[in-house]
């Protein structure tokens, strides 16, 4: 907001590059029609509705930064109206209009969320002072929000950026780990651009697959890395891994649950029979059923302390035959047209640095 006089005009107290718009809300005509004759006459577009319903359909048509509301109307009142409105759409500000004998209700409204209150009958250039006042909170709520969206962005950034190296540092430190992460992230980026997945997308399931396994650090060591076939019980154990890896990475991963789906649901199958909550064919996000088929490739090709790898040719026929039973279809040939040919198989473990974070899957 450009900083002003409180007598400037009420358009420079909008956010920059905002529409100056107000919404005059009220069931009496002539209220709607002076509040507006002020507004216009200070250069503000405005709105107008007889009733708290028929505000909501015109919030939900067109972005308003302003709402001048009075509190006792039909169909929907003030109040009601105030409560959706900031439910709904937080950056639109609410200036309450109310009677001499309704003040109380009027700070109840301040208590909801409302920037401030007109009593009537008022006076003009009150009223204009009272929005001015009310633009100017707003824009500070603003900044506030923003600043602290910011530093919350910033923090998770840098816990992200260290659980990345928690996880290759966790997977160094393990014979039969060492590179895997890195590796599946690999695979399944290439099949995601032979799928044509928006680069946010492949962002999105590089930085899962670098974080699909970080569970194992609450799996029993003796499970891990047991050298005979393992008991049911020691098997139900190591299979706890994404749930979790989904319970200490949910509070870092708010802004990519696709990221969070990977770690949770990678050892689902197309068939219903996977873990942990046996999801079935399309309830299985594409970009799991993605990481799936790289997170399989690279744990046949690598070895385990049960059994050395299989060969890759044995491999792939692994993938082919459980193609639309464990495997996606379209995942499996997207795999075999990034890698023609199985002499380049298995990649090389890349070096590791830290994925940069992609979009926010909400914005």
């Amino acid at each position: 907001m450009t900083t002003t006089a409180q007598s400037g005009s009420i358009t420079s107290y909008f956010l920059e590059g905002e529409s100056p718009k107000v919404l005059v809300v009220d069931d009496e005509a002539a209220i709607r029609v002076a509040l507006v004759r002020l507004l216009k006459a200070e250069g503000v577009t405005c709105r107008e509705a007889g009733s708290g319903v028929e505000a909501l359909d015109i919030l939900e048509r067109e972005a308003v930064p302003l709402v001048i509301s009075d509190l006792r109307m039909p169909q929907m009142d003030g109040f009601t109206l105030l409560k959706e409105i900031t439910r709904r759409w937080k950056r639109t500000g609410v200036v309450v209009v109310t009677a001499s004998t309704e003040v109380d209700s009027a700070v109840v409204c301040l208590n909801e969320g409302a920037l401030d209150y007109v009593v009537k009958p008022f006076q003009l250039e009150e009223v204009l002072a009272r929005i001015r006042q009310a633009l100017e909170k707003r824009s500070m709520k603003v900044a506030l929000e923003q600043h602290r969206e910011e530093l919350e962005r910033r923090v998770v950034d840098l816990a992200l950026g260290n659980f990345q190296s928690w996880a290759d540092m966790l997977e160094e430190r393990d014979l039969y780990l060492r590179g895997h992460s890195l590796r599946v992230s690999q695979y399944a980026a290439a099949i995601g651009r032979e799928l044509r997945m928006g680069e946010d997308t492949i962002a999105t399931i590089t930085l899962g697959s670098r974080l699909h396994d970080i569970g194992k650090i609450g799996v029993k060591e003796e499970c891990l890395h047991k050298p005979g076939r393992l008991t049911e019980e020691e098997y139900q154990d190591i299979m706890q891994h994404p749930v979790i890896g989904a319970r200490l990475m949910g509070p870092y991963l708010g802004r990519w649950p696709t990221a969070l789906a990977i770690i949770r649901s990678h050892h689902e199958r197309l068939d219903g029979k996977g873990l942990p909550e046996g999801l079935r064919g399309d309830a299985i996000p594409q970009a799991v059923r993605v990481v799936t088929v790289a997170d399989s490739l690279d744990a046949m090709t690598s070895p385990r302390p049960y059994r050395p790898p299989l060969p890759v040719e044995r491999a792939l026929q692994e993938l082919t035959s459980c193609k639309g039973k464990q495997f996606d279809p379209d995942a499996v040939e997207a795999f075999f047209r990034a890698f023609p040919r199985a002499g380049v198989l298995p990649v090389a473990t890349p070096v590791f640095e830290p994925v940069p974070l992609p979009a926010h899957e909400r914005e």
